[in-house]
């Protein structure tokens, strides 16, 4: 990836509901904006995210989504209300964003769940959107979660045991069991079923034996929040109607795109990404031979930058 850089503008952006979202901008202030979306939902932004675009060619924009990294209120409060903090709220501050920082069209960047929601996004605003890039593609289609935290335990089936052992006895659906967990009044059961359903996430990530969590999974807020904010969503099934984000491609029609996507990602097996691409004739899928969902998986970088480079000075 490019070297590490420093933003050279940052604030807090108030967007409603007694919410104020991080933002940051870094690369060059004149050149092509781009606007990063992370995963989670709920991680967050790193500073790994700058590294992907030339910052010589990209004005980089990040921000971290409601409740989560620098944004208050944090999801880690208890107390925090998360009736506000969906996905039409998430495509409502993108814009807000957009107009915060006097940018007229936008290439749109996301990664796992940030795939998802700048798809939808794009899908709402094509007018406003100049590229697209996503890495490890998802569309929140209802049998992409219930794989996620259900069928998927068939590969890992020791750790998906410790994952169900930490749900209510009988539970069906984990993910709307453990998103009543931690909204739980008692503070030990919410703990303990944070460590449960991040040690499931970080389970799932890489399929080399190497691969280690970050840094982040040792801060109790960040998986706090990452926990509280993911089970949020999917409980709800993102809010979006079954497939829509796949139906609605038609509307990108003109807009060209760069899907890049491992192999083995079991996490968001391939088949997604491959689907996207076939009703997108102008999104062009990358498959990343060796790589699964880890950004750090070999050949994930040299692909995601390769595909920002391809659009860093597309007029």
């Amino acid at each position: 990836m490019f070297p590490e850089v420093e933003p050279y503008a940052h604030g807090m952006l108030d967007v409603g509901d007694g919410n104020l979202v991080y933002w940051e901008e870094s690369g060059n202030p004149d050149g092509k904006p781009v606007v990063g979306l992370h995963g989670g939902p709920g991680t967050g932004c790193s500073p790994g995210m700058r590294r992907q675009f030339d910052p010589e060619a990209y004005r980089v924009i990040l921000f971290d989504q409601r409740g989560s990294g620098r944004s208050v209120p944090h999801a880690a409060e208890f107390s925090t209300d998360l009736s506000v903090n969906t996905t039409a709220h998430l495509v409502a501050d993108i814009e807000l964003l957009r107009e915060h920082r006097g940018v007229q069209r936008w290439m749109v960047f996301g990664g796992s769940w940030g795939s998802t929601l700048g798809l939808h996004y794009a899908e709402l605003f094509p007018h406003r959107v100049s590229e697209v890039v996503l890495v490890a593609v998802t569309t929140g289609r209802y049998a992409e979660l219930d794989w996620l935290y259900h069928g998927l335990g068939m590969f890992f089936p020791e750790e998906h045991a410790r994952f169900r052992a930490g749900a209510p006895e009988g539970a069906v659906d984990l993910v709307a069991a453990y998103h009543a967990l931690f909204d739980d009044p008692d503070p030990a059961v919410r703990a303990k079923a944070v460590v449960d359903w991040t040690d499931w996430e970080s389970s799932i990530v890489s399929l080399d034996p190497d691969w280690r969590p970050g840094p982040r999974y040792a801060d109790p807020a960040w998986l706090t929040a990452f926990a509280r904010i993911t089970a949020h969503y999917f409980a709800h099934r993102c809010w979006l109607e079954d497939g829509r984000v796949l139906r609605d491609v038609g509307r990108l029609r003109g807009i060209p795109a760069v899907l890049v996507h491992g192999r083995l990602d079991m996490q968001g097996p391939l088949w997604t990404a491959w689907e996207l691409a076939r009703a997108w004739p102008d999104a062009e899928l990358v498959v990343v031979r060796g790589a699964a969902h880890a950004a750090s998986d070999p050949g994930m970088a040299e692909a995601v930058v390769a595909a920002t480079n391809r659009f860093a000075r597309r007029r």
